[in-house]
């Protein structure tokens, strides 16, 4: 069977660029110039720059850094916090395993979330400063246009800077 490789580009800061292999073929991958699909043991993960340590990244469509459709999972390892950011465009958060505790404001204040727990969504506008938490391995995908960026509220909370 012939093999097949995608690889994207992925970018959650400006300067950041990831190269991402999202599929390598076999029976399960099909692939046209308008058209995939990708089963989730194909995904390749990596480490994001924009988020604090521990969370991993898959770009499903991109790449983040051009303008257009975005479709992107993240894996957050047990007891991780994302502190208030925001986003450039629309966000569109699915949880896909585990429960996403999200609330908005300019402050992380787990008081002030709602558990998301599978199958459960987010839909945040542009600019909307907002936080979350998990107790548990989470996964959750996220979808938008991009270009896609990360902005934190607290500058001293981006680890690009640390």
């Amino acid at each position: 069977m012939r093999k097949i490789l995608v690889t994207l580009c992925a970018t959650l800061a400006l300067g950041s660029v990831v190269p991402v292999v999202l599929a390598q073929s076999g029976a399960h991958t099909a692939m046209a110039s308008d058209h995939m699909m990708v089963t989730p043991d194909e995904f390749k993960w990596v480490d994001i720059p924009s988020l604090p340590p521990g969370a991993k990244l898959a770009v499903i469509e991109g790449p983040l850094n051009q303008a257009g459709p975005v479709t992107f999972r993240l894996r957050l390892p047990a007891n991780y916090q994302i502190p208030a950011h925001w986003h450039p465009a629309i966000e569109h958060v699915t949880v896909i395993s585990g429960t996403f505790n999200m609330g908005a404001g300019d402050k992380l204040d787990r008081a002030k979330t709602k558990a998301l727990t599978a199958g459960s969504v987010a839909i945040m506008q542009p600019k909307t400063t907002h936080f979350a938490w998990n107790q548990e391995e989470t996964v959750v995908q996220v979808h938008g246009m991009g270009p896609w960026g990360v902005t934190y509220v607290n500058q001293a909370d981006d680890p690009r800077k640390q």
